[in-house]
């Protein structure tokens, strides 16, 4: 199992050198990965578009741009030139976000969005690897090319958890990222329906990629506490709360993977005995001795 880093921390809490620096961190000392999300702050995709001319000999993920803000050629444009400027070490991560987002701060519809997703890959796949598409559908179209000299297509991962968004993932895209989604949920329903769906598309394995807060900690109790309130957004967004509900977890404390050096190594390797082709570490230690004893756990495990 790949093992990346997150790198949200970097992406708040500095400027655009501060996440060069993290990134290049993280590629000196062996991770396969560095990812950075889309909320409201830097473009991810600009942003690691900067990273990857600065930073070699690591890929370079979006976890996740959501999709109902950009059109799908605008989003093929965008990926097809963090391809060109990282040397083909770029991957897209994309997905639907919540509907207290796209309804309540963007004023969109979130109207049945599995169609949305649906209609949205019939352009932005072949736009990227065919580079022109025709396609007019319910709520997208497009009828034109994307030309991007030098740019390879990126792989494509989706947020996908439902069974639906599963289905999807594996016949159409490269693959899905989970958040806040357990071993046992990951083993028992993420892995094999996606796998399900791409083995009936025809398609190559597809990677299931865990994310999950973790913490190695002599204080195990204060670490879960601290999870409860850093991620506590996430009890109340219908996706996550489903996952979590599948996972008989009460809320994020219980999927975060915390404790001591053995305890946090136990936790990643059920991460990929059940299915996980990659583990994307989402550090939050309170201190530096945290923050050094996780880095130096998951570097022990590559």
């Amino acid at each position: 199992m790949r093992i990346g880093i997150f790198g949200g921390d970097a992406a708040s809490g500095g400027d655009l050198d501060v996440v060069v620096d993290s990134a290049r961190t993280a590629a000196e000392q062996g991770f396969a990965g560095y990812w950075m999300p889309q909320i409201f702050g830097f473009d991810a995709i600009t942003a690691l578009s900067v990273v990857g001319r600065e930073v070699d000999g690591i890929e370079l993920g979006t976890a996740v741009v959501p999709t109902y803000p950009r059109h799908p050629m605008m989003l093929a444009a965008q990926s097809l030139t963090a391809s060109a400027a990282t040397g083909g070490r770029f991957t897209l991560g994309i997905g639907l976000s919540h509907q207290i987002v796209i309804e309540g701060m963007f004023g969109f519809s979130f109207e049945k969005p599995a169609r949305h997703m649906r209609e949205y890959l019939a352009i932005l796949m072949p736009l990227l690897h065919e580079g022109s598409v025709n396609v007019a559908g319910d709520t997208l179209t497009y009828r034109g090319p994307v030309q991007v000299p030098g740019a390879a297509p990126p792989p494509v991962v989706i947020a996908a958890l439902a069974p639906r968004m599963l289905a999807l993932a594996g016949e159409v895209a490269d693959g899905t990222i989970t958040w806040m989604t357990g071993p046992a949920t990951i083993g028992d329903h993420i892995a094999p329906s996606i796998t399900k769906s791409a083995e009936g598309a025809g398609r190559p394995a597809p990677r299931v990629i865990g994310a999950l807060p973790v913490m190695v900690t002599d204080e195990p109790d204060a670490a879960r506490a601290r999870a409860s309130e850093v991620f506590s957004v996430y009890n109340d967004l219908p996706s996550y709360r489903a996952m979590l509900d599948r996972e008989g977890a009460a809320g994020p404390a219980d999927v975060a993977v915390v404790g001591d050096e053995g305890t946090v190594r136990a936790g990643v390797t059920a991460m990929a005995d059940a299915g996980c082709t990659d583990f994307l570490a989402v550090e939050f230690a309170a201190s530096e001795e945290e923050r050094t004893r996780t880095r130096d756990l998951l570097r022990a495990l590559l």
